[in-house]
């Protein structure tokens, strides 16, 4: 009878360790999800330091998912067939809104090492040449973006939509008869929309080729994503009035159009993208040990991670930066710009 309850004890404990979120299977892969922006062949290197840093803390093989689709890559850690992301702020609030069990992880800091200027940059660019159409006294404006075919990144993205899109409808919204303009309205064009014409890229990168080739007058896309295929030709780094080229090197989808210029005509901070985990499929104690491994100094002073600048390898965040850990709160401005 003893051995009878002994071993029901052990099950019981065994059953609690898999209802409690994760698997005690060590070949069960651990599923790291990739948007379309950081899926590209020139970044298979620096995924592949996270896909150490997550094998390290877990103790589990680990599967890269990559995507075409912002899409894609929410519901596959919203319906628990991925376990990590690196998503934007409002990915990160979709993919929570339809599985509270997916939480954020860490966010990249600022050059300061807090999460004072965590932040990176939504623009809203034009080709170079046509930047005298948004001219305003000393500066430039918006103003002249309706009637204009435009391209938004995805209505998941952060930066590609729903900051720069918010932005439009609060300054509009006070222009004579435009009071009851809404985010949806621009969401496609055509003759009786804000827009003429509305395209998507997909990714940054697909929104800004979808400028830089003609196929829009305005687009929106993010100075990080951007970062490994422009260069400043003039001006300050993500401020309005800069002027960007496409790196003669710079990968797909740029290939053919090196030298290609646009001008910034606004350029709005948002707050810095999460790591985020699905604390459904992933245990306590494995989250608790990413966060460890990616906050560790060593990580911070990992050059294939944290990029310096002017280095030869290509990565996803500036030197000088580390990994914080962030709570939910934190993204609550991105959230509310849905109410």
């Amino acid at each position: 009878m003893k051995k009878i309850i002994l071993f029901a004890l052990l099950a019981l404990v065994s059953c609690a360790g898999v209802f409690a979120g994760g698997s005690s299977d060590k070949s069960k892969p651990v599923v790291m999800v990739w948007y379309p922006n950081e899926s590209g062949e020139d970044l298979k290197g620096a995924r592949e330091e996270f896909v150490k840093m997550i094998a390290e803390a877990t103790g589990r093989p680990v599967e890269q998912k990559l995507t075409t689709d912002y899409t894609i890559a929410i519901e596959a850690i919203a319906n628990n067939k991925a376990d990590v992301g690196f998503f934007g702020a409002q990915g990160y609030i979709e993919a929570n809104a339809k599985n509270p069990k997916v939480v954020p992880l860490v966010v990249n800091s600022g050059a300061s090492g807090t999460l004072s200027d965590a932040v990176y940059y939504s623009w809203v660019c034009v080709k170079l040449g046509n930047e005298g159409a948004y001219k305003n006294g000393n500066g430039y404006s918006v103003d002249n973006i309706q009637g204009k075919k435009y391209s938004w990144v995805s209505t998941s993205s952060t930066s590609g939509f729903k900051v720069p899109s918010s932005y439009f409808v609060s300054y509009f919204s006070k222009k004579p008869g435009l009071s009851a303009l809404k985010a949806d309205d621009l969401l496609e064009g055509g003759k009786d929309k804000f827009f003429s014409e509305v395209l998507y890229g997909s990714s940054h990168q697909g929104s800004a080729f979808n400028l830089v080739t003609g196929k829009v007058d305005v687009a929106s896309f993010c100075d990080t994503s951007l970062a490994n295929y422009v260069e400043l030709v003039s001006g300050t780094a993500s401020t309005v009035g800069a002027v960007y080229a496409i790196k003669k090197d710079a990968a797909d989808p740029f290939t053919t159009v090196p030298g290609e210029k646009f001008f910034l005509i606004q350029s709005i901070p948002v707050l810095n993208a999460p790591f985020i985990v699905n604390s459904a499929t992933l245990s306590a104690a494995e989250i608790a040990k990413l966060r460890e491994v990616f906050t560790r100094d060593s990580t911070a002073k990992n050059e294939n991670i944290f990029v310096p600048k002017g280095a030869a390898q290509k990565g996803m965040f500036a030197g000088g930066q580390k990994f914080l850990v962030v709570e939910d709160a934190w993204f609550q401005p991105i959230r509310d710009l849905s109410k």
